[in-house]
């Protein structure tokens, strides 16, 4: 089973950006889905981003535009990179590997925006 650690959660302005990551203790290579959730105090675990093997990529649609998610298969990290952030994007980040056989979750990291 991968092993996810996710980094780079702060405290950020709004209006101003941070950079997740998503280091896999094993290769990435073949693993299907890489996504990144959040969850809110109160409020349900979400689907922010995901990109599959194949690099494509899709977003929740109060995201689309201002982050954006990839993967480094040789440093088998996934990023997210968050751009124009709002109060509403505070939260706690998971990263996510999905494949046949396979769900795997990181620790979580922090992202609060605030002013």
């Amino acid at each position: 089973q991968v092993q996810l650690v996710e980094s780079g959660g702060g405290l950020v302005q709004p209006g101003g950006s941070l950079r997740l990551s998503c280091a896999a203790s094993g290769s990435i290579f073949s693993i299907n889905y890489m996504g990144w959730y959040r969850q809110a105090p109160g409020k349900q675990r979400e689907l922010v981003a995901v990109i599959t093997r194949g690099g494509e990529t899709n977003y929740v649609d109060s995201v689309k535009g201002r982050f954006t998610i990839s993967r480094d298969d040789a440093k088998n990290t996934v990023y997210l990179q968050m751009n124009s952030l709002k109060p509403e994007d505070a939260a706690v980040y998971y990263c996510n590997a999905n494949s046949p056989g396979l769900n795997a979750w990181g620790q979580g990291t922090l992202v609060t925006v605030s002013s």
